[in-house]
């Protein structure tokens, strides 16, 4: 078997929103490390990841990327506009809510949303419960570029569940404010020792209906070869008296 391919990527980008410049190692898709501009250092994705190689591209060698990337833009926008005007490329954000745990009532837990389809890198996301805004407990990530070259980004909300409560991830494109909501609603669990009873009634009904359906044909083989004999002993019968 061929081992598998992965994928380790060093994106750059920038543009005239905000953020302006953006800086992130991926591994299959999966971000390890960004960079820091207004800090001027690398940041892992995760607490407990090992910090960055101190000797592997340190920040001061980042300045002559970034500085051509901010000039390539401008030249390039300013030629487009003049020879080539076209319509901007956008992507319609998609997002999906989830509980980074299972779901149990009064209990506290995670709301995650991940919105995915995101081009250019400038989007806002904000969370709602019941229709109002929620900020505390409130944490973002920053952009994780992608193959198709657009971007994924990550919000967390902490949350303590409760009947009858309705969340909302709200991601608005800046560029157009232009604004897509997803709903997030607890579902009541079914309690556990609630479940196991039903799922063994359900075993035993089960098993009572193979048990008459077997019983069913055994009666109904038997009456056939019965059936059978009878009407075998009938004809050899008739042709001795002939």
């Amino acid at each position: 078997a061929e081992p598998p391919v992965h994928s380790l990527a060093e994106v750059l980008f920038c543009q005239p929103d905000m953020p302006s410049l953006g800086l992130a190692v991926t591994f299959d898709e999966e971000q390890l490390f960004w960079f820091d501009a207004p800090m001027s250092r690398w940041q892992p994705r995760l607490p407990d990841f090992p910090a960055w190689p101190e000797a592997t591209e340190p920040p001061s060698e980042l300045v002559h990327d970034t500085t051509l990337c901010q000039d390539v833009l401008e030249t390039l926008t300013a030629y487009t506009s003049k020879y080539m005007p076209m319509a901007e490329a956008k992507g319609i954000p998609v997002a999906n809510v989830f509980l980074k745990r299972p779901l149990e009532l009064g209990r506290p837990n995670t709301l995650v949303c991940m919105v995915g389809n995101i081009f250019p890198p400038a989007v806002t996301i904000g969370w709602q419960r019941d229709g109002v805004p929620v900020t505390d407990g409130v944490t973002d990530t920053t952009y994780t570029p992608v193959e198709d070259l657009g971007f994924v980004r990550f919000s967390y909300l902490e949350v303590t569940p409760r009947a009858g409560d309705v969340y909302s991830c709200i991601v608005t494109r800046e560029r157009d404010n232009t604004s897509v909501l997803t709903y997030w609603v607890p579902q009541d669990p079914v309690p556990s020792d609630v479940l196991a009873t039903a799922l063994c009634g359900a075993a035993m009904a089960l098993g009572i209906l193979l048990a008459l359906v077997g019983l069913a044909l055994l009666v109904a083989t038997h009456r056939h070869r019965h059936g059978t004999w009878g009407q075998t002993d009938r004809q050899t019968a008739g042709g001795d008296s002939d």
